[in-house]
Protein backbone atom coordinates (compact mmCIF):
# COMPACT_ATOMS: atom_id res chain seq x y z
CA UNK A 1 0.00 0.00 0.00
CA UNK A 2 3.09 2.37 0.74
CA UNK A 3 4.39 1.33 -2.29
CA UNK A 4 1.23 2.16 -4.37
CA UNK A 5 1.12 5.78 -2.18
CA UNK A 6 4.64 6.25 -3.39
CA UNK A 7 3.74 5.48 -6.97
CA UNK A 8 1.24 7.91 -7.19
CA UNK A 9 3.37 10.77 -5.74
CA UNK A 10 5.86 10.25 -8.40
CA UNK A 11 3.38 10.38 -11.24
CA UNK A 12 1.88 13.37 -9.50
CA UNK A 13 5.50 15.34 -9.42
CA UNK A 14 6.43 14.19 -12.60
CA UNK A 15 2.59 15.05 -14.35
CA UNK A 16 3.00 18.62 -12.40
CA UNK A 17 6.46 19.02 -13.77
CA UNK A 18 5.85 18.00 -17.21
CA UNK A 19 2.47 20.48 -17.82
CA UNK A 20 4.69 23.27 -16.20
CA UNK A 21 7.55 22.74 -18.55
CA UNK A 22 5.31 22.66 -21.38
CA UNK A 23 3.53 26.19 -19.93
CA UNK A 24 7.01 27.90 -19.88
CA UNK A 25 7.90 26.22 -23.32
CA UNK A 26 4.43 27.72 -24.46
CA UNK A 27 4.47 31.34 -23.17
CA UNK A 28 8.06 31.58 -24.47
CA UNK A 29 7.51 30.61 -28.06
CA UNK A 30 4.00 32.95 -28.01
CA UNK A 31 6.21 35.67 -27.02
CA UNK A 32 8.58 35.08 -29.83
CA UNK A 33 6.20 34.16 -32.88
CA UNK A 34 4.45 36.64 -34.50
CA UNK A 35 4.51 38.99 -37.73
CA UNK A 36 7.43 40.82 -36.38
CA UNK A 37 10.27 38.35 -36.02
CA UNK A 38 12.66 38.49 -32.70
CA UNK A 39 15.34 36.23 -31.42
CA UNK A 40 14.91 35.08 -28.38
CA UNK A 41 17.99 37.12 -27.03
CA UNK A 42 16.10 40.21 -27.77
CA UNK A 43 13.32 38.62 -26.52
CA UNK A 44 14.77 37.92 -22.90
CA UNK A 45 16.28 41.44 -22.96
CA UNK A 46 12.38 42.97 -23.52
CA UNK A 47 11.33 40.76 -20.68
CA UNK A 48 14.17 41.86 -18.22
CA UNK A 49 12.86 46.09 -19.28
CA UNK A 50 15.79 46.38 -22.09
CA UNK A 51 14.76 48.27 -25.03
CA UNK A 52 11.88 50.59 -23.88
CA UNK A 53 11.95 53.07 -26.60
CA UNK A 54 12.17 49.67 -29.07
CA UNK A 55 8.74 49.23 -30.92
CA UNK A 56 9.31 45.44 -30.30
CA UNK A 57 9.03 46.40 -26.70
CA UNK A 58 5.65 47.64 -27.32
CA UNK A 59 4.23 44.94 -29.27
CA UNK A 60 5.89 42.29 -26.45
CA UNK A 61 4.04 44.39 -23.40
CA UNK A 62 1.11 45.74 -25.10
CA UNK A 63 -0.10 43.07 -27.11
CA UNK A 64 1.40 39.55 -26.69
CA UNK A 65 2.30 39.17 -22.94
CA UNK A 66 -1.56 40.53 -22.07
CA UNK A 67 -2.97 37.70 -25.14
CA UNK A 68 -0.81 35.39 -23.71
CA UNK A 69 -2.02 35.92 -19.70
CA UNK A 70 -5.57 35.62 -21.60
CA UNK A 71 -5.00 32.84 -23.11
CA UNK A 72 -2.98 31.25 -19.69
CA UNK A 73 -6.58 32.46 -17.11
CA UNK A 74 -9.26 31.68 -19.43
CA UNK A 75 -8.04 28.54 -20.72
CA UNK A 76 -7.43 26.88 -17.10
CA UNK A 77 -10.71 28.67 -15.98
CA UNK A 78 -12.63 26.60 -18.50
CA UNK A 79 -11.03 23.39 -17.68
CA UNK A 80 -11.63 23.75 -14.48
CA UNK A 81 -15.62 24.89 -15.08
CA UNK A 82 -15.57 21.61 -17.13
CA UNK A 83 -14.08 19.70 -13.98
CA UNK A 84 -16.90 20.68 -11.77
CA UNK A 85 -19.64 20.45 -14.29
CA UNK A 86 -18.52 16.61 -15.05
CA UNK A 87 -18.66 16.26 -11.05
CA UNK A 88 -21.95 17.86 -10.77
CA UNK A 89 -23.16 15.48 -13.36
CA UNK A 90 -21.07 12.38 -13.06
CA UNK A 91 -20.40 12.20 -16.59
CA UNK A 92 -17.27 13.12 -18.77
CA UNK A 93 -19.03 14.40 -21.63
CA UNK A 94 -20.44 17.28 -19.43
CA UNK A 95 -18.91 20.79 -20.48
CA UNK A 96 -19.90 24.33 -20.61
CA UNK A 97 -20.14 24.41 -24.46
CA UNK A 98 -21.65 20.87 -25.15
CA UNK A 99 -24.56 22.01 -22.27
CA UNK A 100 -25.45 25.00 -24.06
CA UNK A 101 -23.86 26.96 -21.34
CA UNK A 102 -21.45 29.06 -22.77
CA UNK A 103 -23.83 30.04 -25.74
CA UNK A 104 -26.03 31.48 -23.49
CA UNK A 105 -23.69 33.64 -22.17
CA UNK A 106 -22.85 34.83 -25.25
CA UNK A 107 -26.25 35.29 -26.04
CA UNK A 108 -27.21 37.65 -22.80
CA UNK A 109 -23.36 39.80 -23.50
CA UNK A 110 -24.32 40.38 -27.22
CA UNK A 111 -27.81 41.65 -26.64
CA UNK A 112 -26.15 43.56 -23.68
CA UNK A 113 -23.52 45.35 -26.41
CA UNK A 114 -26.21 45.85 -28.63
CA UNK A 115 -28.23 47.53 -26.17
CA UNK A 116 -25.84 49.74 -24.20
CA UNK A 117 -24.35 50.75 -27.05
CA UNK A 118 -27.97 51.67 -28.97
CA UNK A 119 -28.44 54.27 -26.31
CA UNK A 120 -24.67 55.16 -26.12
CA UNK A 121 -23.72 54.22 -23.02
CA UNK A 122 -20.84 52.63 -22.07
CA UNK A 123 -19.39 48.99 -21.82
CA UNK A 124 -17.01 48.05 -19.13
CA UNK A 125 -15.73 44.22 -18.32
CA UNK A 126 -18.03 43.98 -14.83
CA UNK A 127 -20.97 44.21 -16.84
CA UNK A 128 -20.23 41.74 -19.36
CA UNK A 129 -19.48 39.56 -16.97
CA UNK A 130 -22.71 40.08 -15.23
CA UNK A 131 -24.53 39.74 -18.45
CA UNK A 132 -22.44 36.47 -19.32
CA UNK A 133 -23.02 34.89 -15.75
CA UNK A 134 -26.91 35.45 -16.28
CA UNK A 135 -26.92 33.90 -19.35
CA UNK A 136 -25.17 31.17 -18.50
CA UNK A 137 -27.28 30.62 -15.47
CA UNK A 138 -30.52 30.45 -17.40
CA UNK A 139 -28.86 28.20 -19.76
CA UNK A 140 -27.84 26.45 -16.58
CA UNK A 141 -31.42 25.96 -15.33
CA UNK A 142 -32.74 24.76 -18.52
CA UNK A 143 -30.12 22.16 -18.28
CA UNK A 144 -31.28 21.36 -14.76
CA UNK A 145 -35.08 21.25 -15.67
CA UNK A 146 -34.23 19.02 -18.70
CA UNK A 147 -32.08 16.60 -16.49
CA UNK A 148 -34.81 16.45 -13.74
CA UNK A 149 -36.76 14.62 -16.01
CA UNK A 150 -34.91 13.40 -18.21
CA UNK A 151 -31.77 10.48 -16.69
CA UNK A 152 -30.55 9.48 -19.87
CA UNK A 153 -26.80 11.19 -20.16
CA UNK A 154 -27.32 11.21 -23.91
CA UNK A 155 -30.76 13.06 -23.89
CA UNK A 156 -29.42 15.90 -21.18
CA UNK A 157 -26.40 16.10 -24.01
CA UNK A 158 -28.35 16.32 -26.81
CA UNK A 159 -30.66 18.85 -24.89
CA UNK A 160 -27.68 20.41 -24.03
CA UNK A 161 -26.11 20.97 -28.12
CA UNK A 162 -29.89 21.99 -29.02
CA UNK A 163 -29.82 24.63 -26.41
CA UNK A 164 -26.54 25.92 -27.65
CA UNK A 165 -28.10 26.06 -31.36
CA UNK A 166 -31.02 28.21 -30.05
CA UNK A 167 -28.88 30.72 -28.52
CA UNK A 168 -26.15 31.07 -30.97
CA UNK A 169 -29.05 31.63 -33.82
CA UNK A 170 -30.70 34.06 -32.00
CA UNK A 171 -27.17 35.83 -31.11
CA UNK A 172 -26.37 35.77 -35.39
CA UNK A 173 -29.90 36.84 -35.90
CA UNK A 174 -29.16 39.90 -33.59
CA UNK A 175 -26.00 40.78 -34.74
CA UNK A 176 -27.21 40.37 -38.53
CA UNK A 177 -29.44 43.52 -37.60
CA UNK A 178 -27.76 45.62 -35.22
CA UNK A 179 -27.29 49.11 -36.56
CA UNK A 180 -24.62 50.27 -34.35
CA UNK A 181 -21.37 50.84 -36.17
CA UNK A 182 -19.60 50.35 -32.41
CA UNK A 183 -20.33 46.46 -32.73
CA UNK A 184 -18.81 46.07 -36.16
CA UNK A 185 -16.40 43.18 -34.18
CA UNK A 186 -19.11 41.75 -32.37
CA UNK A 187 -19.47 38.85 -34.84
CA UNK A 188 -15.55 38.27 -34.69
CA UNK A 189 -15.93 38.13 -30.30
CA UNK A 190 -18.89 35.60 -30.64
CA UNK A 191 -16.53 33.16 -33.01
CA UNK A 192 -13.92 33.03 -29.85
CA UNK A 193 -10.59 35.16 -30.11
CA UNK A 194 -8.07 36.09 -27.61
CA UNK A 195 -7.28 39.52 -29.36
CA UNK A 196 -7.50 42.50 -28.02
CA UNK A 197 -6.98 42.28 -24.60
CA UNK A 198 -5.02 44.47 -22.32
CA UNK A 199 -4.01 44.58 -18.64
CA UNK A 200 -6.53 46.27 -17.56
CA UNK A 201 -8.83 43.41 -18.66
CA UNK A 202 -6.08 40.88 -17.16
CA UNK A 203 -6.38 42.06 -13.94
CA UNK A 204 -10.22 42.10 -13.73
CA UNK A 205 -10.46 38.39 -15.42
CA UNK A 206 -7.81 37.57 -12.95
CA UNK A 207 -9.76 38.56 -9.89
CA UNK A 208 -12.84 36.71 -10.73
CA UNK A 209 -11.29 34.12 -11.80
CA UNK A 210 -8.79 33.92 -9.04
CA UNK A 211 -11.71 34.27 -6.07
CA UNK A 212 -13.63 31.42 -8.28
CA UNK A 213 -10.73 28.64 -8.26
CA UNK A 214 -10.18 29.77 -4.63
CA UNK A 215 -13.53 28.51 -3.51
CA UNK A 216 -13.33 25.34 -6.04
CA UNK A 217 -9.95 24.41 -4.33
CA UNK A 218 -12.08 24.79 -0.86
CA UNK A 219 -14.76 22.12 -2.12
CA UNK A 220 -12.29 19.71 -3.13
CA UNK A 221 -12.73 17.27 -0.09
CA UNK A 222 -16.57 17.51 -0.36
CA UNK A 223 -16.28 16.96 -4.17
CA UNK A 224 -14.40 13.92 -3.76
CA UNK A 225 -16.56 12.38 -0.77
CA UNK A 226 -19.57 13.35 -3.64
CA UNK A 227 -17.91 11.16 -6.71
CA UNK A 228 -18.53 8.30 -4.76
CA UNK A 229 -21.90 8.60 -3.81
CA UNK A 230 -24.02 10.62 -2.79
CA UNK A 231 -25.16 8.48 0.82
CA UNK A 232 -21.54 7.92 1.09
CA UNK A 233 -20.87 11.79 1.03
CA UNK A 234 -23.65 12.45 3.11
CA UNK A 235 -22.26 9.90 5.54
CA UNK A 236 -19.39 11.99 5.95
CA UNK A 237 -21.35 14.96 6.91
CA UNK A 238 -21.52 17.15 3.16
CA UNK A 239 -24.63 19.35 2.47
CA UNK A 240 -25.01 17.91 -1.36
CA UNK A 241 -27.82 20.97 -1.45
CA UNK A 242 -24.87 23.60 -0.69
CA UNK A 243 -22.47 21.47 -2.84
CA UNK A 244 -24.49 21.48 -5.94
CA UNK A 245 -25.79 25.24 -5.80
CA UNK A 246 -22.20 25.86 -5.27
CA UNK A 247 -20.55 23.89 -8.32
CA UNK A 248 -23.64 25.36 -10.83
CA UNK A 249 -22.72 28.63 -9.08
CA UNK A 250 -19.03 28.45 -9.68
CA UNK A 251 -18.99 26.76 -12.88
CA UNK A 252 -21.21 29.35 -14.80
CA UNK A 253 -19.23 32.48 -13.11
CA UNK A 254 -16.14 30.94 -14.60
CA UNK A 255 -18.01 29.79 -18.00
CA UNK A 256 -19.22 33.45 -17.72
CA UNK A 257 -15.87 35.11 -17.58
CA UNK A 258 -14.13 33.33 -20.20
CA UNK A 259 -17.17 33.85 -22.74
CA UNK A 260 -17.56 38.16 -21.72
CA UNK A 261 -13.58 38.54 -22.74
CA UNK A 262 -13.15 35.70 -25.31
CA UNK A 263 -15.97 34.52 -26.32
CA UNK A 264 -17.40 30.71 -26.86
CA UNK A 265 -14.42 28.26 -26.72
CA UNK A 266 -15.15 24.90 -27.49
CA UNK A 267 -14.37 21.46 -25.88
CA UNK A 268 -11.50 22.51 -23.91
CA UNK A 269 -13.95 22.28 -21.05
CA UNK A 270 -14.36 18.40 -21.61
CA UNK A 271 -11.45 17.22 -23.55
CA UNK A 272 -8.85 18.90 -20.91
CA UNK A 273 -10.16 17.50 -17.60
CA UNK A 274 -10.51 13.97 -19.12
CA UNK A 275 -6.60 14.41 -20.79
CA UNK A 276 -5.56 15.21 -17.12
CA UNK A 277 -7.00 12.84 -15.10
CA UNK A 278 -5.54 10.28 -17.72
CA UNK A 279 -2.06 11.78 -16.93
CA UNK A 280 -2.61 12.03 -12.92
CA UNK A 281 -4.34 8.46 -13.08
CA UNK A 282 -6.56 10.18 -10.37
CA UNK A 283 -9.96 12.21 -10.39
CA UNK A 284 -9.26 13.25 -6.95
CA UNK A 285 -10.22 17.09 -6.96
CA UNK A 286 -7.33 18.21 -4.62
CA UNK A 287 -4.86 16.73 -7.18
CA UNK A 288 -7.06 17.47 -10.53
CA UNK A 289 -8.17 20.96 -10.04
CA UNK A 290 -4.68 22.67 -10.41
CA UNK A 291 -4.07 20.00 -13.04
CA UNK A 292 -6.95 20.81 -14.69
CA UNK A 293 -6.09 24.49 -14.47
CA UNK A 294 -2.33 24.51 -16.33
CA UNK A 295 -3.82 21.91 -18.72
CA UNK A 296 -6.54 23.98 -19.91
CA UNK A 297 -3.54 26.76 -19.93
CA UNK A 298 -1.53 24.58 -21.99
CA UNK A 299 -4.14 23.60 -24.12
CA UNK A 300 -4.99 27.50 -25.23
CA UNK A 301 -1.87 28.61 -25.07
CA UNK A 302 -0.87 25.83 -28.15
CA UNK A 303 -4.12 26.51 -30.24
CA UNK A 304 -3.71 30.24 -29.80
CA UNK A 305 -0.48 29.76 -30.97
CA UNK A 306 -2.12 27.94 -34.09
CA UNK A 307 -4.77 30.36 -34.47
CA UNK A 308 -2.09 33.52 -34.75
CA UNK A 309 0.55 31.81 -37.02
CA UNK A 310 -0.80 28.99 -39.11
CA UNK A 311 -2.26 31.05 -42.05
CA UNK A 312 -0.71 34.37 -40.93
CA UNK A 313 -1.71 37.49 -41.79
CA UNK A 314 -4.80 35.50 -41.32
CA UNK A 315 -6.05 34.64 -37.88
CA UNK A 316 -8.45 31.60 -36.93
CA UNK A 317 -10.86 31.95 -34.54
CA UNK A 318 -9.53 30.05 -31.19
CA UNK A 319 -13.16 28.02 -30.95
CA UNK A 320 -12.38 26.66 -34.31
CA UNK A 321 -8.48 25.18 -33.69
CA UNK A 322 -9.81 23.95 -30.04
CA UNK A 323 -12.72 21.90 -31.98
CA UNK A 324 -9.87 20.33 -33.81
CA UNK A 325 -7.84 19.22 -31.55
CA UNK A 326 -10.53 18.90 -28.68
CA UNK A 327 -13.58 17.01 -30.44
CA UNK A 328 -11.31 13.88 -31.68
CA UNK A 329 -11.30 13.67 -27.39
CA UNK A 330 -14.79 13.57 -27.32
CA UNK A 331 -15.86 11.19 -29.90
CA UNK A 332 -13.21 8.98 -28.33
CA UNK A 333 -14.70 9.29 -24.88
CA UNK A 334 -18.27 8.95 -26.30
CA UNK A 335 -17.36 5.71 -28.16
CA UNK A 336 -15.58 4.43 -24.68
CA UNK A 337 -18.20 4.84 -22.48
CA UNK A 338 -20.69 2.97 -25.01
CA UNK A 339 -18.07 -0.09 -25.25
CA UNK A 340 -17.97 -0.29 -21.36
CA UNK A 341 -21.82 0.01 -21.33
CA UNK A 342 -22.33 -2.58 -23.90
Amino acid sequence: MKGKKQKSYVRYVLAYCFLLSCLMLLILWNINAGSVEMTMGQVFEILLGHHRQDMNYQIVWDIRIPRILAALILGGALSVAGFLLQTFFGNPIAGPFVLGISSGAKLMVALTMITLLGYGVGINSWSLILAAFAGAVISMGFVLLVSARVKNMSMLIICGVMISYICSAITEFVVTFADDSNIVNLHNWSMGSFSGMNFDKVKIMAAVIGIALLLSFLLAKPMGAYQLGEEYARTLGVNILFLRMSLIFLSSLLAATVTAFAGPISFVGIAVPHLVKGLLKTAKPLVVLPACFLGGAVFCLFCDLIARTVFAPTELSISSVTAVFGAPVVIWLMIRRHDRSA
